[in-house]
């Protein structure tokens, strides 16, 4: 695994590779719309990369993937979530013209090892990024899958993906 950044802390204690998922992806919505320009892509991109990095920072757990998933969970539930809201600032988009380019619905997990979203609330969960894990990290119950159990209807779409 290469050392970007200069910000490598030990085996997998970085968290480069998934914040780089999370940031394709949310930037690869805005580039479908056809809106925003590559320069426009650039900036946001940056902006976004680094609101992560200092927001996931003390909330980032290699040795229990899953634990702080909630905070580390990008939202966009008819309300915008502030960390792509301050990333789309610097760009000079309004919180109407994102609501207008990205989903109105869209949950982005970003995980130690795992990258997944869903758009609208019954979607299927696709995986963006997945990493091997090491032995004894796997908890059973991952954020996806506890929100899956406390629905009262659970998806009939709900993909569950197994890694070993």
């Amino acid at each position: 695994m290469s050392q970007r950044h200069g910000h490598r802390r030990g085996p997998r204690a970085d968290m480069v590779p998934e914040i780089a998922a999370a940031v394709g992806f949310v930037s690869g919505l805005l580039r479908a719309r056809g809106c925003v320009s590559e320069q426009q892509l650039q900036v946001f991109s940056g902006a976004l990369r680094e609101a992560l990095t200092e927001h996931y920072k003390h909330h980032w757990f290699p040795e229990k993937p899953f634990k702080g998933s909630g905070y580390r969970c990008i939202r966009i539930n008819h309300k915008m979530d502030p960390i792509i809201s301050k990333a789309a600032s610097h760009i000079g988009l309004s919180l109407p013209q994102l609501y207008q380019l990205l989903p109105s619905e869209l949950t982005l997990w970003v995980d130690p090892y795992e990258v997944s979203y869903r758009i609208g609330e019954d979607g299927s969960i696709c995986v963006l990024y997945e990493a091997t894990r090491p032995p004894g990290s796997c908890g059973l119950l991952t954020c996806k899958n506890q929100l899956m159990l406390g629905r009262s209807s659970p998806s009939k779409n709900y993909i569950m993906t197994v890694s070993s």
